[in-house]
């Protein structure tokens, strides 16, 4: 099942504040991904990418950019 992302909205110390659409919300820490996917480091190194975080088409996900996304299922599961 998926519990697709209504809002998204960056907070300090790489968390996300995440409202999906059944009404619940989660916070997800994404500097717990810097050592499990390299790729996601460059948001600690370049400033303001990490505030640039947006909801994809669909409510499927999240992401930055091409390259950084995370599934609605991820944040779903290891968001508290």
């Amino acid at each position: 099942m998926f519990h697709k992302v209504s809002s998204v909205k960056p907070m300090e110390n790489f968390m996300l504040a995440i409202v999906f659409t059944n009404g619940e919300k989660r916070n997800y820490d994404v500097s717990a991904v810097f050592n499990r996917w390299d790729s996601f480091k460059i948001l600690s190194t370049v400033k303001g990418l990490f505030e640039q975080v947006k909801v994809d088409s669909g409510g499927y996900g999240i992401s930055w950019n091409d390259d950084l996304d995370l599934s609605c299922d991820e944040l779903y599961k290891n968001g508290k």
